[in-house]
C-alpha cells in the first residue's frame, strides 16, 4: 500500500509538472493555445523549422489568421450545421480506428500479408454452401457432405472431375473450370480461404475450411514467385470460342492483318482506336488497368501469360486466342513487387478494412476485458431471451415482452450492462437470415457486448492519446475553416458579379496582354504535308479562283519531289469556292487526321517553344523545323500591348478579388476577436 501511494503521488507530481511547464503561447478570446499545441502545429508545417524571431513572427501571423477564422466559424454556429456535424463524426470514427485494434496483432498480419504476396498460388476448390447462421443440423449436414467428397478424392478420384460432377461443388463456375481458380495472392480471396491455400503444401488437399460462403476443400496445384505488376494495352478482335468456323477464321485473319501493320511500324494506339472491339479501352489506345500481384484486376491466364512474357516496355505479342477472341498485347510498363516499406501503408489499410481487421479488434477487445475487470453472466441470463424471442425477429416484426427482473449481464470498467439494455438492442437491431433462435441471440449478445466495450474505449481516447486529440482538433478546425472560407471568400468572389466588375475596373492595368501575333499555324512531322498546305494557301492568297487542275499539278510536283502525298484530289474545291484553314485540313487529312494540324488565333511568341525568339514577318513565313516537326506560320497582324477584357482575365481577376475579400474580412475579424501573445514563451519555444 505504501508503495502504491508513493507511485500514485509521483504520477500526480509529474502530471502537475507537465501542466505547469506547458505554458500558454497565446490566447484568442477565452481559448488558450499552449506551447506544446503551438509547437506541434509549427513543426508539422515547417520541414526545416527555425526558432529565430523573424521565422516565429512570420508563422505566428499565419496562425493568428487561421485561429481567428475558426473562432468566427464557431461564433456563427458552423459546428452545429448537421452536414458538418455528420462529416466531423465520420472523421472521428476514421481517426479512432488505429487506436481500437491490437497493434501487435495488426503488425503481425501486415507482415504476414506481405510475405504471402511474395508467392502466387494456383489452387482449385470445391464448395458446399452453408449460411453463416445455419442451424447446427444444417451445418453438420454440409460438413459431412464435404468430408464425403474429400474421402472420394483421397480414394483416387480426380479433384476436377469431382468438383464438376454430380453432387460436387456448388460453385456455379465449377461446371466449366472444374474448380480451378487460377493464380492468386494475398487479399484476393477471403482470409480463411487464403490461409488454407498458403498453409497447404503443393499437390495436397486442405481439411474443410469454413468461410462466409460455406465449406471448402482447397487443392494447391502450383506455387510461383510473385510476377509483379504490368501495365498493358491490347487490341482485341471479338470472337467467342463457340462462334462458327467462318467467324473465327475471319477474326483470326483480321488480327493477323493488324499484326502485320504493327510489324510495319504503324502506331499501336492508332490501330487500337481503329480496329479493337474492346469498347472500354479502344478510345484510350487499348490501355488497360494495371494487373498482377496485389491488384484487384484479374485477367484470364492466357492474357496474363502473354503480357508477362514480354521482356521490355513497348514490345507487343504475337496474336493469341482467349475465350473472348483474338488479342495482341503491348507492354507499357512493368513493376516488380514493391518493398515492404513502400507497401506498408497500403497493406495496413487493407488489413484494417477486411477480415484481418476483425481479428485485430477481437484480440484488442480481449485485452481490454483483461485490463478492465470484465465479468460476464450472460450464460445465466440468456435463457430468458431464448424463451421469449421468435422467428418474427428475422423479419423485423418481433415485439419484446416485459422483463420480470432486470439483472446485469456483464460488468466492464466499473459499469453494469443490464438485461433491459440488451432487450432494447434486440428490438432496435432485428432482421437476419433464418438460423436457430439460440444462435441468433448469442450472435446479437456478442455484437452488443463488443460494441459497448469499444464505445467505452472511444470515450476515453482523447484522454489516453494526446496525438489523437490533437488530430481531432486539426480536422475540426480544417472543416470549419474550409466552409467559412467558401462562404466568405471563394464562392462570394464568383457569385458577386457586380463586386468583381468594380474590382476589375479599379485594377484593369494589372491585366494586360503582352505583344502577340494573330496567325494561322500549320504543322506536321512530314514536310510534304506542310508544303501541300502552302500550295493550297497561296492559291487563296492570290485571290484568284482556285484552279483545280493547277493545284493538282502542284500537288503532283510535291509528290514527286517530297514523297507520297495520299490526298483525295477529287475533294479540292471548285473554281469559285473559298479555301479556309478547315478546307485545307479536310483536303490534306482526307486519308488520315495525323497528316496536318492547324491552329488559328492570337499567340504570345515567348510562351510557345517553336515561336520563341523567331523573327516573323506579316504574311507567309518560310517553313521551318523544330523538334522533329515542320511549321508554316502565316501572320495576319502584330498586336501591341493591350488591356484584357474581364472575360479574358476572369481566372486571375477572381483569384485577386478573393484575396481582396479575404483581407477586408480579416480587418473585421481583428476588430471582433481579441488575441494576446506571450512573447516570452513564444521566443523560447525551441528550448
Amino acid at each position: 500500500m505504501k508503495y502504491f501511494v508513493f507511485i500514485f503521488a509521483t504520477f500526480l507530481t509529474l502530471q502537475l509538472w507537465a501542466q505547469k511547464n506547458d505554458l500558454v503561447v497565446m490566447t484568442i478570446n477565452d481559448e488558450e493555445v499552449t506551447k506544446s499545441e503551438f509547437l506541434q502545429v509549427y513543426l508539422k508545417n515547417n520541414d526545416d523549422p527555425k526558432y529565430d524571431k523573424e521565422s516565429l513572427d512570420e508563422y505566428l501571423e499565419l496562425y493568428k489568421r487561421f485561429k481567428m477564422k475558426v473562432a468566427e466559424a464557431e461564433a456563427l454556429g458552423y459546428d452545429t450545421i448537421p452536414s458538418l456535424v455528420k462529416e466531423l463524426q465520420g472523421y472521428k470514427e476514421q481517426l479512432a480506428r488505429p487506436y481500437l485494434v491490437d497493434s501487435t496483432k495488426n503488425k503481425e498480419l501486415v507482415k504476414e500479408a506481405y510475405e504471402r504476396m511474395k508467392t502466387e498460388i494456383r489452387a482449385s476448390h470445391i464448395l458446399i454452401k452453408v449460411a453463416q447462421g445455419a442451424s447446427p443440423a444444417d451445418t453438420l449436414k454440409a460438413y459431412n457432405r464435404i468430408m464425403d467428397l474429400k474421402k472420394k478424392i483421397e480414394g483416387g478420384a480426380d479433384f476436377g472431375n469431382v468438383a464438376a460432377g454430380k453432387g460436387g461443388s456448388e460453385d456455379p463456375s465449377a461446371k466449366k473450370n472444374k474448380g480451378d481458380l487460377g493464380y492468386f495472392t494475398a487479399f484476393q480471396m477471403v482470409y480463411p480461404f487464403e490461409t488454407a491455400a498458403y498453409t497447404t503444401k503443393e499437390g495436397e488437399i486442405s481439411d474443410p475450411i469454413r468461410t462466409k460462403y460455406g465449406y471448402h476443400l482447397v487443392m494447391v496445384k502450383d506455387k510461383r514467385p510473385a510476377r509483379g505488376t504490368v501495365s498493358a494495352a491490347h487490341i482485341m478482335v471479338a470472337a467467342p470460342k463457340d462462334s462458327d468456323k467462318s467467324d473465327l477464321k475471319n477474326a483470326e485473319q483480321k488480327i493477323n492483318e493488324i499484326y502485320e501493320k504493327l510489324k510495319n511500324g504503324e502506331s499501336f494506339e492508332k490501330l487500337a482506336r481503329l480496329y479493337s472491339d474492346d469498347q472500354g479501352s479502344k478510345n484510350k489506345g487499348g490501355r488497360l488497368p494495371a494487373f498482377g500481384t496485389g491488384t484487384n484486376q484479374r485477367m484470364v491466364p492466357e492474357f496474363e501469360d502473354a503480357a508477362f512474357s514480354l521482356e521490355e516496355d513497348g514490345a507487343f505479342s504475337k496474336p493469341f486466342q482467349t475465350d473472348y477472341g483474338f488479342h495482341i498485347v503491348k507492354r507499357l510498363s512493368y513493376d516488380p513487387l514493391s518493398s515492404f516499406e513502400d507497401l506498408k501503408g497500403e497493406l495496413q489499410n487493407k488489413v484494417n478494412r477486411g477480415a484481418r481487421g476483425q481479428q485485430t479488434q477481437k484480440s484488442f477487445i480481449q485485452k481490454l476485458k483483461a485490463q478492465n475487470k470484465f465479468k460476464d453472466k450472460g450464460d445465466k441470463r440468456l435463457d430468458w431471451f431464448y424463451s421469449n424471442i421468435d422467428s418474427s425477429a428475422f423479419r423485423g416484426k418481433w415485439e419484446a415482452p416485459t422483463l420480470d427482473k432486470n439483472k446485469w449481464m456483464f460488468k466492464y470498467n466499473g459499469r453494469k450492462y443490464d438485461m433491459q439494455s440488451f432487450l432494447n438492442y434486440l428490438v432496435n437491431n432485428q432482421r437476419s437470415r433464418p438460423m436457430s433462435l439460440e444462435q441468433y441471440v448469442n450472435d446479437k449478445y456478442s455484437t452488443w457486448q463488443n460494441e459497448k466495450i469499444i464505445e467505452d474505449e472511444k470515450s476515453r481516447l482523447e484522454d489516453k492519446y494526446p496525438a489523437y486529440k490533437a488530430l481531432l482538433q486539426e480536422y475540426h478546425d480544417g472543416v470549419l475553416l474550409y466552409e467559412i472560407m467558401k462562404d466568405k471568400v471563394w464562392d462570394k468572389a464568383i457569385k458577386d458579379t457586380t463586386g468583381l466588375q468594380e474590382f476589375f475596373k479599379s485594377n484593369k492595368d494589372n491585366y494586360m496582354w503582352p505583344e502577340r501575333i494573330e496567325a494561322t499555324i500549320y504543322s506536321s512531322d512530314k514536310k510534304n504535308m506542310v508544303d501541300t498546305a502552302l500550295v493550297l494557301f497561296k492559291e487563296q492568297l492570290d485571290k484568284k479562283p482556285t484552279d483545280k487542275e493547277k493545284v493538282k499539278d502542284q500537288a503532283r510536283e510535291i509528290k514527286t519531289k517530297k514523297g507520297k502525298v495520299k490526298q483525295n484530289l477529287a475533294t479540292l474545291p471548285s473554281k469559285n469556292d473559298s479555301l479556309d484553314m478547315k478546307g485545307i485540313l479536310n483536303i490534306v487529312n482526307n486519308d488520315s487526321q495525323l497528316n496536318l494540324k492547324g491552329e488559328q488565333g492570337k499567340f504570345i511568341q515567348e510562351n510557345i517553344g517553336h515561336l520563341k525568339g523567331r523573327s516573323l514577318k506579316e504574311g507567309v513565313n518560310e517553313i521551318y523545323e523544330y523538334e522533329g516537326k515542320h511549321y508554316l506560320v502565316i501572320v495576319e497582324d502584330f498586336l501591341p500591348v493591350a488591356n484584357k477584357t474581364l472575360s479574358e482575365a476572369r481566372g486571375a481577376a477572381i483569384q485577386d478579388y478573393q484575396e481582396h475579400l479575404e483581407q477586408e474580412w480579416l480587418k473585421e475579424l481583428k476588430e471582433k476577436h481579441t488575441i494576446t501573445v506571450n512573447e516570452e514563451v513564444l521566443y523560447n519555444i525551441g528550448d
